[in-house]
């Protein structure tokens, strides 16, 4: 058991322009993806500075902007850690520039396009080739595979939020939901679907895509991943999983807790603030981290402590003093201290011991 000194001293505080292209009716419940919602939305950060996001913000615009012909595209980027973005870009073209545009690059992804705007007797090309012509009104949406030649003839003024839909994202969601990654998302294309929520999903996000500067990021994140879990429920049969493992966290939760904690070997993050990211009240989320552990949160973060110590005391260079406050520990003597309970001998014996084994290699090499 750990030193309750040693928890409360340096340990966790426990506070209380126009769219792409789908084609069918569909209004399915979103039950399971809103239970969801809040465990999934955790996985998704803004990875790096605002700056980071405004940059890919407008290159991801002005991509969009640039087929279309139009000035510019407001565009709002949902990062994802270690995963390609989503993203979501509104076009609006009151006077258009008619034609076909240019194809689309080809990758690995979709195009969910959510109109505001009639089209009578629209034109979409897949593979080179046209599709047979719909007309899709205001409040339906077409899904375009970019992994095939797309593009589009425009004739008409035209209004749509492109919601840009990666496969790294899609897997991610599948993961984190600890299901069967999909394979493909069903369409007809050329033949726009009808989804009310899609629909009312799109529809929260075009104000604040207006207003851009006063948006706030978490909500963005918020309804983009419920768009995108919802579209592969719905179009892409993902089966989400609503059960946690008895008594204890799912599996994406204790990787985020894990990560939270990892992130703050010093303690500063609080006990709320980890089980609000997993979607748990503070003694739901310490119960179900010992039951999946064997360990209380502030344990498993000493003993994460000690384990990074034991990497960074491999470096001869490195000062113990220098370790001690690295792995957020108060001081040497703290250091020293809940080290030699743990493994059984101090930092220093350990460090002898390693260098020991080391020359012995080197020896056998020889």
């Amino acid at each position: 058991m750990a030193d309750p000194d040693d928890a409360a001293e340096r340990g966790l505080h426990r506070t209380e322009g126009t769219g792409a292209a789908v084609g069918r009716s569909a209004t399915p419940s979103s039950k399971d993806a809103t239970t969801h919602l809040d465990c999934m939305r955790t996985r998704m950060q803004a990875a790096g500075r605002r700056d980071d996001h405004n940059e890919d913000s407008s290159a991801i615009g002005q991509r969009l902007a640039d087929l279309f012909q139009i000035k510019e595209a407001p565009t709002f980027v949902v990062r994802k850690l270690g995963l390609t973005n989503m993203a979501v870009t509104e076009i609006r073209a009151d006077d258009p520039v008619r034609g076909l545009i240019d194809p689309v690059p080809t990758e690995d992804a979709f195009i969910l396009g959510l109109m505001f705007r009639d089209l009578d007797n629209h034109e979409v090309w897949e593979s080179g080739r046209p599709c047979p012509r719909h007309s899709a009104a205001a409040g339906q949406f077409y899904l375009r595979d970019l992994k095939r030649k797309q593009g589009a003839l425009i004739e008409q003024p035209h209004h749509s939020l492109q919601f840009y839909l990666p496969r790294a994202a899609l897997d991610q969601i599948s993961d984190d939901a600890e299901a069967r990654r999909i394979s493909e998302l069903r369409y007809r294309p050329g033949v726009p679907i009808s989804d009310p929520v899609v629909w009312k999903l799109g529809s929260c996000l075009l104000p604040a895509l207006e207003h851009h500067e006063q948006a706030n990021r978490l909500f963005f994140e918020h309804v983009t991943l419920a768009l995108g879990i919802h579209v592969a429920q719905v179009y892409g049969d993902l089966k989400l999983r609503s059960k946690t493992r008895k008594g204890g966290l799912a599996g994406w939760q204790e990787r985020r807790a894990k990560e939270l904690l990892s992130a703050s070997l010093s303690g500063e993050v609080s006990l709320k603030e980890v089980a609000q990211q997993c979607g748990l009240s503070v003694s739901h989320f310490a119960r179900a981290f010992r039951e999946t552990t064997g360990l209380a949160p502030h344990q498993w973060l000493i003993r994460r402590r000690v384990e990074v110590a034991k990497a960074l005391l491999r470096n001869p260079n490195m000062l113990l003093t220098e370790v001690a406050l690295m792995c957020g520990f108060a001081d040497q003597s703290h250091f020293t201290r809940v080290f030699s309970r743990i493994v059984g001998i101090s930092p220093g014996a350990w460090r002898r011991n390693c260098e020991i084994d080391v020359d012995q290699i080197r020896a056998l090499d020889q």
